[in-house]
């Protein structure tokens, strides 16, 4: 539709141009002519001074003896082609000239040319929105018509819960009288809530593929706009489409665009998007009542929203969209999957309890990876070996087998993984230790992963405790066999983490007693420090915190030292397997910590490191820029 309107107008333009073109043209032919009296011209024509003449309605023009090219008008009632031919004058004859009305409309052409050019760029200059240049309050809601690429709920695997929500909404538009003769009325809105990349723009679509009623979709930012009162406007005409269309669902993406609370922030917010807002309430749940319009909308930011925006009448649900568990997790790679080859080895349910905490984006990705690693190696599908390696990719980074590295980073970066890897192993609680490497992935030299065995709803603090023990780990074992002298900036990361989890563990979790159960780090509080509003609580009570955050890494620090002691041997074992196979998994740091050997094809027993095989230091440097280390601990949600 936009193209033909694009076509019609240019076609248009150039019939004008033409017109305009042949107006001036023939102008200037006139104005070329000398204009004399009709009087002058009889005179000329008796003394034969006129060769030839062309007569067209009440104008003739002619040529004079001397070259030159007359007009003159004649009267109505006057038979001048007699009298020319009379004298000899050879004449011709034009058709009559345009009527009145195309006389007047090649008057106005220039302006009319000028009009359609503003209008064009006008339409250009507010994005070819709907009404033209006088379409700046018109909604852009598009009407959802999907013949290729139709997602339906089938589509959409592993959040049941919010799936059947919304499939009850579906069923309402489809037969409302197995609902209402029960008194019950249709939901007027549903708010869509989750981390980023879990389906909700997906579940929209779902929605929209088995609604079978018109489906618009707007995004939250296309309301806001420079001019004052164009968002109001939008809001207003968007509802009217939706009426001439109802019933029917509207789909707004990112709503807190334009939902924020009002009155929030520096200068007590922003007028325009409060209008916007306001008007968006109205439509809602005002005086005129909007039957048979549902409007969805997603964010992964419910705590910015307007209460008004919440309540039941508006938003009458909100459907939670978490991120997928293990079962969930299988259900998700097999959508996915289907259009992949797997070989006869793959099992999905592996490789889910080998993903926790990834969305729906992050697994579609982690297939998408697997496939693209099995065709650049050439095989005809993906095997098992693909998906480790792909996840292998997305948790921890690419490989930079390119870099090079001195023997001496080299082994000192094997003792940093193996401090990390001995101490999880002694610890009270902590999750199994997946996979150790050093070879550099990402921005780490070296990294131990570890992944917990089953999805994680609490935390004790114990297993924090363990957490940031495990992480001090490389840093004490850099002391220990290096001597403090030489230690390195490569555990500047793993201090960065366990100084978050030991001030979650103070200012939210209440995991010190003696500072009572009080939220220090309350987000509110944190915004009004950064306009000069104070963080909520005394100095003397900061000092409080930071002592018991000190004191909870310097615990951690002390059990790391104790640990790595008692078990010097496991440590120089494993680092000597690190040196010799760069990458060990899970089992195989067990087997080299217990003196068995791998079985890796060619390897023997006389390679496997012995108790008593006590690395030759050499002198390591003092100094040495290494990138961020990953410490083997996974991102922790509540921190």
């Amino acid at each position: 539709m936009g193209n033909a309107r694009n076509i019609a107008f240019w076609v248009v333009l150039f019939l004008l141009i033409l017109a305009l073109f042949n107006l001036f043209s023939g102008g200037q032919s006139t104005m070329s002519s000398r204009s004399v009296s009709y009087s002058d011209f009889i005179q000329r024509v008796e003394n034969g001074n006129v060769s030839s003449a062309t007569i067209d309605g009440e104008r003739v023009m002619f040529r004079g003896a001397d070259g030159n090219d007359y007009v003159t008008v004649v009267p109505s009632d006057t038979d001048v082609t007699s009298e020319l031919i009379n004298n000899g004058v050879s004449v011709r004859a034009e058709p009559q000239e345009q009527s009145g009305f195309t006389t007047v409309l090649m008057t106005f052409l220039p302006f009319l040319l000028l009009i359609g050019i503003w209008i064009y760029f006008m339409n250009r200059m507010q994005g070819g929105g709907r009404g033209g240049a006088m379409g700046f309050g018109k909604s852009k809601a598009k009407l959802l018509t999907e013949k290729h690429g139709r997602v339906t709920f089938d589509d959409v695997a592993g959040i049941d819960e919010a799936k059947e929500e919304l499939e009850e909404i579906v069923e309402f538009l489809r037969n409302p009288q197995k609902f209402s003769r029960l008194g019950g009325k249709i939901p007027k809105g549903a708010l869509l809530v989750g981390p980023p990349g879990t389906g909700k723009t997906l579940l929209a679509r779902a929605i929209a593929g088995e609604a079978g009623v018109p489906f618009f979709t707007i995004s939250g930012s296309d309301f806001v706009e420079m001019f004052v009162g164009v968002g109001a406007s939008r809001v207003r005409d968007m509802f009217e489409q939706a009426k001439k269309n109802a019933p029917c669902i509207v789909f707004i993406d990112e709503i807190d665009a334009v939902g924020r609370s009002r009155g929030v922030g520096y200068g007590g917010g922003n007028d325009e998007r409060e209008q916007t807002l306001n008007q968006l309430l109205v439509e809602m749940d005002g005086f005129e009542a909007n039957e048979g319009i549902i409007i969805v909308a997603a964010t992964n930011r419910p705590d910015v929203l307007d209460p008004a925006l919440l309540r039941p009448g508006r938003f009458d649900r909100q459907v939670q969209v978490p991120n997928p568990d293990v079962k969930g997790r299988e259900k998700i790679l097999g959508v996915h999957a289907r259009k992949v080859p797997l070989g006869p080895d793959v099992d999905l349910r592996i490789i889910a309890r080998g993903c926790p905490g990834f969305s729906g984006a992050d697994l579609a990705n982690l297939v998408n990876e697997a496939a693209l690693m099995a065709a650049r190696i050439g095989r005809r599908f993906v095997t098992m070996d693909d998906f480790e390696s792909a996840k292998d990719k997305v948790m921890m980074g690419a490989e930079r087998r390119s870099m090079v590295m001195s023997e001496d980073e080299k082994k000192l970066t094997a003792y940093h993984e193996a401090g990390h890897a001995v101490v999880g192993l002694n610890v009270p609680q902590h999750d199994p230790i997946h996979k150790a490497t050093i070879i550099p992935r990402g921005r780490a030299l070296g990294l131990v992963l570890s992944l917990p065995e089953r999805d994680q709803l609490s935390v004790t603090l114990t297993k924090y405790k363990s957490k940031i023990a495990m992480a001090m780990g490389g840093r004490v074992a850099e002391e220990l066999i290096f001597g403090k002298e030489n230690v390195t900036s490569g555990a500047a990361s793993d201090i960065q983490q366990v100084s978050k989890i030991a001030r979650a563990m103070v200012t939210q979790f209440g995991f010190a007693e003696e500072l009572g159960y009080v939220d220090y780090a309350n987000e509110q509080q944190s915004y009004l420090g950064a306009y000069g509003g104070g963080t909520g609580h005394s100095e003397e009570m900061q000092k409080r915190i930071d002592s018991k955050v000190k004191e909870i890494i310097d615990e951690g620090y002390e059990t790391a030292k104790r640990i790595l002691t008692e078990k010097n041997d496991d440590l120089h074992r494993l680092a000597q397997g690190l040196l010799e196979y760069e990458t060990l998994t899970g089992n195989e740091i067990t087997r080299v910590i217990a003196g068995e050997p791998l079985n890796r094809g060619d390897d023997d027993d006389s390679g496997l490191p012995k108790p008593s095989d006590k690395p030759s230091l050499t002198a390591i440097p003092k100094t040495r820029p290494r990138p961020k280390d990953e410490g083997g601990m996974e991102p922790d949600p509540a921190t």
